[in-house]
């Protein structure tokens, strides 16, 4: 038998023991059978709104339990009782609707024996100090606090457990660092419910009761749903970011560059538009391979990158083809650092891996400036195609070359090259 197993089965076992020993339900019937129906009808009805958090290939549910209110009202045999009443509830209802995974009631035993255990030992730590720490202010706080400290800890201690038996957790750092990673407002939360729960209990105020598990039902809906308004928000921005992105640069990719073009097209501010491509990339694949290519295409994207401001935008807009919107700046300037691009290409080769050798990939690219102050006379995609235009006069001058227009002034069109 898988010695996991045997470990659930022991802890089931052990949970059963500390319950008979401990003697019958510690409260009249009556009281008992209505704590017990209010504590089964909400806990049910908290199912849904449990935490799934992944642990390798298993998952752990975390709801609010309700283990040590009770357990501190009627003793361990009743906090039992309640607890099997509740988890094979849970176990019926995963059954019922096709969602019980292979071991559910493996799961059911280990549940039911991990807070039934946890609570009796809340109950014998709470009578065994409850007489000093009721003689301390806020003693009754302190020491529930405390128990469920303890508690919360204990049960990330059975956890622990059966994941190293499993095999999910394989080292004794990694089984420390689950044991510590329990929230503190988690913890919170759980002692305060519990504490108030024994209080209202304690004092059969049965309608503060119903107010607190109802209290806790709407945060708890609260939380959920705010969680899944984020998550939606993550997931639309994580998908939009994949739509925009190129895979191979991590830059911005043609898609995004149109939607930066509609933005910025009436925006009354200069705009130095720039293409640039790659010279001879198609040597590049031929003499070596596309995964040189590849990494040619990364190292010419890193070290344009590296010479742009925050505001500036960098895209592949094709195969070996970038594109660049330089802002704020005048076109000197802009020109300027073209030039520096352009020397920063040259004088510094990609590094890449061919037939398990490191090699050196020189390069140099041509470019087109067009600078412009965006307006309704002329819509920035022409501004890009005249750019565009002025690439193909430096691929035809002879590469590695700069050809510019500056479109305010509409000076001579110039060509630079080294």
């Amino acid at each position: 038998m898988r010695l996991d197993r045997v470990f659930i089965i022991l802890l089931f076992i052990t949970s059963v023991i500390v319950a008979f020993r401990a003697g019958g339900i510690q409260v009249e019937l009556q009281d008992y059978f209505i704590a017990l129906f209010l504590f089964y009808t909400f806990s049910t009805l908290y199912y849904h709104l449990k935490v799934v958090v992944k642990q390798g290939s298993s998952t752990i549910d975390y709801t609010i339990p309700y283990s040590l209110g009770i357990a501190l009202f009627v003793g361990p045999f009743g906090a039992f009782f309640y607890e099997a009443l509740y988890m094979f509830t849970v176990y019926g209802i995963r059954k019922a609707t096709k969602i019980a995974d292979d071991e559910e009631l493996l799961h059911t035993f280990y549940n039911t024996g991990a807070f039934a255990l946890n609570g009796a030992i809340g109950y014998y730590l709470f009578q065994a100090l409850n007489p000093i720490f009721a003689n301390i202010p806020f003693g009754f706080w302190i020491l529930i606090i405390t128990i469920v400290i303890i508690m919360s800890y204990l049960s990330h201690i059975y956890l622990s457990i059966v994941f190293l038996l499993m095999g999910e957790i394989k080292t004794m750092k990694e089984a420390l660092s689950f044991i510590k990673s329990r929230s503190i407002l988690d913890i919170g939360k759980i002692a305060f419910s519990n504490g108030l729960l024994f209080v209202f209990l304690e004092s059969k105020q049965w309608e503060m009761v119903v107010g607190l598990f109802l209290l806790n039902y709407l945060v708890s809906r609260s939380n959920i749903a705010i969680n899944q308004t984020l998550q939606h928000k993550l997931e639309r921005d994580k998908y939009e970011q994949m739509a925009y992105t190129d895979f191979l640069t991590g830059l911005y990719n043609r898609t995004f560059m149109d939607k930066k073009m509609d933005e910025l097209n009436n925006s009354k501010e200069p705009l130095g538009i720039i293409v640039s491509d790659i010279d001879s990339f198609k040597l590049i694949n031929d003499s070596y391979n596309h995964a040189v290519g590849d990494r040619a295409i990364q190292h010419f994207a890193a070290t344009v990158q590296s010479f742009l401001r925050e505001d500036d935008y960098l895209f592949r807009s094709g195969g070996e083809e970038f594109t660049i919107f330089l802002r704020n700046r005048s076109y000197e300037e802009c020109f300027a650092l073209v030039e520096e691009i352009r020397d920063g290409i040259k004088n510094t080769p990609a590094i890449a891996e061919y037939n398990n050798e490191a090699i050196q990939i020189p390069m140099t690219a041509s470019f087109g400036l067009y600078y412009y102050k965006t307006n309704d006379a002329l819509d920035i995609k022409r501004a890009y195609v005249y750019a565009d235009q002025l690439l193909i006069k430096s691929k035809d001058l002879g590469k590695n070359r700069i050809s510019a227009k500056n479109g305010i002034a509409d000076i001579p069109l110039s060509s630079r090259y080294q």
